[in-house]
């Protein structure tokens, strides 16, 4: 286990002596010594990262519940060829449990389940997580100052408090594409891969030029007979600063630490360089263009191709990529670059607004998820049977720091509304979150019944401050899934990273009030 915070070591004892019951599932609100029972769900990066910091806390009392029968989140789920993060590992990991072997800089999917599974089990994590839970909805009983929390297989657990951690990205989205039912031949989103499906010699359709489209494209392309890449925006593409590490790096990171650490600061201020020139500092964007524009030209000789592959709209609007052959992918000469709009799918493939009819015996959707749908499709109420969808409604998603919302008392969520990163590792960010609702538990605890609800003011005056950052970045001035519907950014976090961090380091209970 990891050793207690020292600003918690003198409580480790008090809490300990609640230990027994929280076990049990019995709420401990009522004992006055007691710490908090704590409800996490979802098994992902962040509600592991969440029980991970109450555990260095020493903070015993959680429970986390998982729909899946296994660990990981998105990478449980993103099992499509070629899968991997965007953000290198060293970065790109819990900061107190670092990894000195990982096979590469950019790690595989594959890698990075087997480093979350493996961090679990260190911490004997699993024996905290009910797997095959899935809620369904969660209301405050302002009657006992608790949550109850239903599952879809009728079960209710209470806990004193609640802390959605099921993440931005978990939901597939299908485009509304009319005939998508009609084709006859094997379709699947990127995030279901269907892996019983040989894809040797097949005509295939690829939908969606996002994060993993660049991913698998590459990986499967050699082996398909052709392959029509439909594209409705280019990508601003950046090359993949990439290695494999050698026995030689693993010997350094394991038994020279300092080495490790620099590599996880360079890695880190590159990525707050990049989060600056989105926000504060524009011009920074200038040199990263040129390297973007080299990269393409570098790679694809074709005039009209080069055209069609170079973006037509702000650089950031969309998340930057990196990728070294997703660009010469595209100049094979079984790939096809279609940037005709899609006017239906057909029983025999995808018909372009052209009249073209393109058949193919595989789709491949990869268009993204619904990023903007917060912690849907539970249904959470709150004080007075408020229901959160509702008032969220109007314009989108918010809430103070990302995590609370007025009138929804002891909910706090992980990877909530704009904590998203434009640039950089989302861990850190979660880490950063953690931390914080780290604090909020200790400071519950001792204080019976009591339910704390963020101020209606100090909400408003944090997202004022959002908004008005938000106004001139980039994000502003195209579509992508970090606006909803009405053109509220409910996704990205304006600013670097540090900045949030430093936003969400001390909880202020002032900024908070009891829950009526």
């Amino acid at each position: 286990m990891f050793p207690p915070s020292p600003d918690l070591a003198g409580n480790i004892d008090l809490m300990a002596a609640d230990l027994s019951a929280a076990r049990t599932g019995r709420s401990t609100l009522f004992d006055m010594t007691a710490t908090p029972s704590v409800l996490i769900i979802g098994a992902g990066f962040a509600g592991l990262g969440m029980a991970l910091e109450l555990q260095r806390a020493g903070i015993d009392t959680f429970t986390i519940v998982e729909k899946a029968a296994d660990l990981g989140g998105v990478w449980r789920e993103n099992t499509y060829p070629g899968a991997a993060c965007d953000v290198p590992s060293p970065l790109y990991s819990w900061s107190y449990a670092p990894k000195s072997d990982w096979p590469r800089r950019f790690s595989q999917q594959a890698d990075i389940h087997a480093y979350m599974r493996e961090v679990a089990e260190q911490h004997d994590l699993p024996n905290k997580i009910r797997f095959g839970i899935e809620v369904t909805d969660a209301e405050f009983d302002s009657g006992h100052g608790v949550w109850k929390v239903r599952t879809a297989d009728g079960e209710t657990l209470t806990a004193d408090i609640l802390i959605p951690a099921v993440g931005q990205l978990s939901r597939p989205a299908m485009p509304n594409i009319p005939g998508i039912d009609s084709f006859t031949g094997t379709a699947f989103h990127s995030a279901q891969w269907n892996h019983d499906i040989d894809l040797t010699g097949k005509r295939v359709a690829c939908i969606g030029t996002g994060a993993s489209a660049i991913q698998y494209i590459p990986a499967i392309a050699p082996r398909v007979e052709h392959l029509t890449l439909f594209q409705r925006s280019a990508a601003w593409v950046l090359p993949k600063f990439d290695t494999e590490y050698t026995a030689v790096h693993h010997t350094l990171f394991k038994y020279l630490p300092p080495t490790r650490w620099a590599e996880r600061f360079a890695i880190w201020l590159f990525f707050e360089v990049m989060a600056l020139a989105l926000t504060d500092i524009p011009w920074i964007k200038g040199p990263v263009i040129k390297i973007a524009d080299h990269h393409r030209a570098k790679a694809v000789d074709d005039p009209e191709l080069l055209a069609a592959l170079t973006p037509d709209y702000a650089a950031g609007c969309k998340r930057a990529l990196f990728s070294n052959d997703y660009f010469p992918t595209l100049t094979r000469p079984n790939v096809q670059v279609e940037t005709t709009a899609i006017a239906e799918v057909t029983p025999t493939g995808i018909r372009t607004a052209d009249g073209v009819d393109h058949e193919v015996d595989v789709i491949i959707y990869g268009t993204g998820f619904k990023g903007t749908e917060f912690l849907a499709p539970m249904n959470i109420y709150g004080l007075g049977g408020r229901k959160l969808a509702d008032e969220w409604a109007p314009e989108g998603a918010r809430a103070y720091l990302g995590m609370a919302v007025p009138g929804f008392p002891n909910l706090f969520m992980m990877y909530g509304p704009n904590t998203n990163v434009g640039a950089g590792s989302i861990i850190y960010m979660l880490e950063s979150q953690a931390r914080y609702i780290r604090q909020v538990v200790r400071n519950l605890t001792g204080k019976s019944g009591q339910s704390i609800t963020a101020r209606p003011e100090v909400e408003q005056a944090w997202d004022q401050w959002l908004q008005k950052r938000l106004v001139d970045t980039p994000w502003n001035f195209c579509s992508s899934w970090y606006r909803n519907a009405s053109g509220r950014i409910t996704n990205n976090w304006p600013g670097a990273t540090v900045l949030f961090r430093w936003k969400t380091r001390r909880f202020q209970p002032s900024e908070y009030s009891e829950a009526a």
